[in-house]
C-alpha cells in the first residue's frame, strides 16, 4: 500500500518541491503566468475532460452534492474553532472551506483515480469556485456581482464542455486534440506555481497556520466520510469525496483576503502550512481508500 501512496503523491508533491526551490533562487513573477494558465490551459482541461465522454449530470450528481456539503459544513464546523482560538471567523473560515481543488485537486485526482474521475473533479472544481467567488464576495467584500463569475474562462469552459457532451455534437477530433495538448500543459503548472508561492510563508503566523492546516482536512473529510455513508455512495463517488475533503487551502482564499483587507498575513500562513501538512492528510485519505 506504501508504494500505490508514494506512486500517486511522489509526482505531484515533487512538482511543487521543484517550484519551490526555483521560486528559492530566482524569485520569478509568477503572476502572468497564473493568469495564463487560469485564462487557457486550465480552461481548455475542462473543456477537453467533459467534451470527449458522454457526460451525464446524474452520473456526477451526489458527488456534486457531497462538494456542497463539504464546503458549506466545513464553515460551521470551523466555526466553534475560530471561537475557541480566538481567531476572527472571517479569517480562518474561508481556507477551510475553500479548498485547492485546481492547482492540487485536478492534478491529484487524476493521478489516483484515472481519467475516469476527471469529469467529477471538475464538477467538484467548478462548484468550489462559484461558492467561493459568491461567499467571499458577500461576506468580505459586501458585494455579490454573480456575472463576474460567470464569465471566467473556466466557467464558460465548462458549460461549453457540458453543452458539446449532453448534445452529443461531434468537433473535428484535432479540435479536441488541441484543446487536450493546451489542457496537459495545466496540471504541473500548477503544481509548479504553488510550490513558488511556498517562498511566502509568513512564518510569525504559524500558530494559525497549524490550526487551519490541521483543521481544514480534519474537517473536510469527515463530512465526506458522513455524507458518503449516510447516502450509501458508491466506492469511485467516495474515492473522489473523501480525496477533496482531504485538500488544503486554495491559494485563492489570500488574494482574496489581501484584496478586502481581512488579515491577509494569516490567510497566507493558513495557506501555505495547510499546503504542506497536504503531504500527510492526502496520503491519510489514499491509505483508507486504497484498504477499504
Amino acid at each position: 500500500m506504501f508504494l500505490d501512496i508514494a506512486s500517486i503523491v511522489f509526482p505531484v508533491f515533487s512538482v511543487i518541491v521543484v517550484g519551490f526551490l526555483y521560486g528559492r533562487r530566482h524569485r520569478p513573477d509568477m503572476l502572468a503566468t497564473n493568469q495564463v494558465n487560469m485564462d487557457i490551459f486550465v480552461p481548455a482541461l475542462i473543456f477537453s475532460a467533459l467534451a470527449s465522454q458522454s457526460f451525464s449530470f446524474a452520473d456526477v450528481k451526489m458527488v456534486a452534492i457531497g462538494g456542497t456539503i463539504i464546503v458549506l459544513g466545513s464553515g460551521l464546523l470551523g466555526l466553534p474553532v475560530a471561537r475557541a482560538f480566538g481567531y476572527a471567523p472571517r479569517t480562518l473560515l474561508p481556507p477551510l472551506m475553500f479548498k485547492n481543488a485546481g492547482n492540487m485537486g485536478l492534478p491529484l485526482l487524476l493521478l489516483a483515480f484515472g481519467h475516469e474521475a476527471l469529469p467529477a473533479a471538475v464538477i467538484l472544481f467548478l462548484i468550489e469556485n462559484v461558492l467561493h467567488f459568491t461567499i467571499s464576495s458577500m461576506w468580505l467584500g459586501n458585494s455579490l456581482k454573480l456575472w463576474r463569475v460567470l464569465r471566467e474562462p473556466v466557467f464558460i469552459a465548462g458549460a461549453g464542455g457540458i453543452f458539446v457532451s449532453a448534445t452529443g455534437a461531434t468537433l473535428w477530433p484535432p479540435v479536441l486534440s488541441s484543446f487536450k495538448v493546451m489542457g496537459d500543459v495545466s496540471a504541473g503548472l500548477m503544481l509548479f506555481a504553488l510550490g513558488v508561492r511556498l517562498n511566502a510563508a509568513p512564518f510569525s503566523e504559524w500558530r494559525i497556520g497549524l490550526v487551519g492546516a490541521i483543521a481544514t482536512p480534519a474537517t473536510g473529510m469527515l463530512l465526506a466520510a458522513l455524507f458518503c455513508w449516510i447516502f450509501g455512495l458508491s466506492s469511485a463517488e467516495t474515492d473522489v469525496l473523501l480525496l477533496f475533503g482531504a485538500l488544503p487551502p486554495a491559494v485563492l482564499n489570500y488574494m482574496f483576503a489581501e484584496r478586502y483587507g481581512q488579515e491577509p498575513e494569516k490567510v497566507a500562513a493558513i495557506v501555505i502550512a495547510g499546503n504542506l501538512v497536504a503531504l500527510l492528510s492526502i496520503s491519510f485519505a489514499l491509505a483508507i481508500r486504497l484498504s477499504s
